[in-house]
């Protein structure tokens, strides 16, 4: 899939962009931008270095689209997770290199989640992130049972499950939940730096890390220390890891290829 009608995809500088593209909906997420999505991690995974997620117009995503497919009163909620939901979160946490959410307005029910599921979250002042789903009779789905937590305790997370309040950038960014909170005039340059930066930078670690961070909810301590020796013997093994140890002691930047 490459002719997308959802989304946008843009690579350059090993740098992909993908842009939730509806924006006269809020860009929600139907059927289409779902499978779009994660076509399109699949493709960034394999021809650039770091992956952007943001969204096109006011909002970064509101959410799933109720009017997808009639009735949203007769929706197969179990089926539209399982089958659409579960393939486009996989592929964003499996995803090799780095991805980032750059939230440029209200993020909202699965539209939060989504944005959470990537590694860093770098989010506007004048967006905010709401769990939405109490208020149509729901949980948080999406992984968002899984994010919240972990990101910003369990206290907070019930909260926000329960009472359904929009959560602020800067509110998110204090509690943990986010990276950070950047101006809304700064915003755009902000997360282009941060792409920029992991794009430039040792691709073989960032995957191992990625991994080892990730796997460290389910491993004990002796598991993860077994994890971590593995990773590092692999990032051991790279040029890039020859190439930083060179300019340290050149006293120099390193010039990382990404291998």
């Amino acid at each position: 899939m490459t002719d997308y009608q959802t989304i946008t995809l843009e690579i350059a500088d090993g740098v992909a962009v993908l842009r939730l593209n509806r924006p006269d909906k809020m860009n929600a997420l139907n059927t289409q931008m779902r499978a779009e999505i994660t076509d399109a991690v699949g493709v960034a995974g394999k021809s650039a270095r770091v992956l952007v997620m943001t969204g096109i117009g006011r909002c970064f995503c509101s959410g799933q689209d109720l009017s997808d497919g009639g009735n949203a009163a007769n929706l197969d909620l179990e089926r539209v997770l399982r089958d659409e939901y579960e393939p486009m979160l996989r592929a964003i946490g499996e995803c090799p290199i780095p991805t980032i959410s750059a939230v440029n307005g209200a993020a909202a029910g699965a539209g939060a989640n989504l944005a959470l599921a990537a590694d860093v979250v770098i989010a506007t002042e004048s967006a905010y992130f709401l769990q939405a789903f109490t208020r149509i009779g729901l949980i948080p789905d999406a992984g968002g049972t899984y994010w919240l937590p972990r990101q910003m305790g369990a206290a907070k997370a019930m909260g926000a499950a329960l009472f359904a309040e929009p959560v602020s950038a800067r509110q998110a960014s204090d509690w943990g939940m986010i990276w950070e909170a950047v101006a809304d005039d700064g915003f755009e340059a902000r997360w282009q730096a941060r792409a920029a930066h992991l794009a430039k930078g040792p691709t073989v670690a960032y995957a191992q890390l990625k991994q080892a961070i990730r796997q460290s909810w389910s491993n004990d301590y002796d598991g993860q220390l077994d994890l971590e020796a593995k990773s590092q013997g692999i990032c051991g093994t790279t040029r890039d890891f020859k190439e930083g140890v060179v300019a340290f002691l050149e006293k120099r930047p390193a010039k990382y290829e990404g291998r």
